[in-house]
């Protein structure tokens, strides 16, 4: 555990009885769901959890040696979660200079860590909860202050009844993982699906990620371009084309994320490399010019791109329009109009490529899905 400011736990003591296999040490998108844990901690900065024992403690005690974090043995933990926390708890109580802890239940491995780094900037001395979808999730970041309560209760409630009276801070998150626990084979076969999109995520996380970080205009504008290249997804996957929807979704609702600032493309790119999407990030740091493919086959990158290209603020443009009004303000620069007609001819290359695919117009493709 960090010693400093803030520290975490990750509880792994449990019989995992209802899952068929015993979850800390069970695999999850090419490592342990224990090593999940202990990974994205350290990504957010917090350092090296303590990991709390109990069923099957030898074998997690060497998964956390392993892993080089520091491991406590809960001998009563037989007797629930709670009697984890109060384990935990105890050691945390010699740590010097903490302010806050976390506490994750194992069997919760898909948080983010830009959701511990979001708390983290949120804490001000009241207990901590991530929010996603109006709904409170893991893992609560708790005040060093209420450990005499944690190790004087007698567990009646578990640690939720003990912090209910707390003061407390909701924290919006962008995450569904802090929701999303593996209590049965159903609920693992969900984590497992997810762990393999966390570079796209899912269509709520992308809304909600717009919601926290654009303007309302920049939103409406996300929004429209989304819908937009959605519809041309979902016809060129009807002709084949096997496009990732979600990331095409994803990527044009958060193609001007970092609008505003200097180089907006690349800074956008870095941002969502920041925060784990990666696979957004290649599209949206390209969004501003991509040239049509020289293999012939649209890709998710050209979708998202001509998308943009078709929307002035919340409304539909024609390509022609779009780029005549910017030839027309920047009629007196002939270095800039020519960068704006190398723009233009490579979006009508992208447009007669999806119309070529799809065996149709674009108007006609597109009708009925913005004003």
């Amino acid at each position: 555990m960090t010693v400093g400011r803030f520290g975490a736990v990750i509880l792994a003591a449990g019989f995992s009885s209802r899952m068929g296999g015993f979850k800390p040490l069970m695999e999850l998108g090419g490592m342990t769901v224990l090593s999940r844990c202990v990974q994205m901690f350290r990504e957010a900065g917090v350092g090296s959890p303590l990991v709390v024992t109990g069923h099957r403690a030898a074998e997690v005690e060497a998964e956390a040696v392993r892993l080089g974090v520091s491991a406590t043995r809960n001998a009563g933990y037989a007797d629930g979660m709670f009697s984890s926390v109060r384990a935990a708890a105890s050691t945390c109580a010699g740590l010097p200079g903490l302010d806050a802890f976390f506490i994750l239940p194992a069997d919760i491995p898909l948080v983010r860590p830009a959701t511990v780094n979001l708390m983290l900037d949120a804490f001000d001395g009241r207990v901590a909860y991530p929010v996603f979808a109006d709904e409170r999730g893991h893992p609560p970041l708790i005040p060093a202050g209420l450990i005499p309560r944690i190790l004087g209760h007698d567990g009646r409630g578990g640690l939720q009844g003990l912090l209910a009276d707390a003061p407390s801070l909701d924290v919006p998150v962008w995450d569904r993982g802090i929701l999303l626990d593996a209590d049965t084979p159903d609920d693992f076969a969900v984590l497992q699906r997810r762990a393999s999109r966390l570079h796209v995520g899912d269509r709520d996380e992308a809304l909600a990620l717009a919601g926290q970080s654009m303007p309302e205009r920049g939103l409406a504008h996300g929004l429209a371009v989304a819908a937009v290249a959605l519809r041309m997804g979902e016809e060129l996957n009807r002709k084949g084309a096997g496009l990732d929807l979600d990331l095409v979704h994803n990527a044009a609702l958060l193609h001007d994320v970092a609008k505003g600032w200097p180089h907006h493309e690349a800074a956008g790119g870095e941002l969502l490399a920041r925060l784990g999407l990666g696979d957004l990030s290649r599209i949206v740091s390209a969004h501003r010019d991509v040239p049509p493919p020289a293999s012939g086959l649209l890709t998710e990158k050209e979708v998202v791109c001509l998308a943009d290209k078709l929307v002035r603020c919340d409304r539909r443009i024609s390509v022609e329009d779009r780029f005549g009004e910017k030839l027309a303000l920047y009629a007196c620069d002939e270095n800039a109009c020519a960068a704006i007609r190398g723009r233009m001819n490579n979006a009508l290359a992208l447009r007669g490529m999806v119309e070529k695919a799809c065996g149709r117009g674009l108007e006609d493709i597109l009708a009925g899905v913005l004003p």
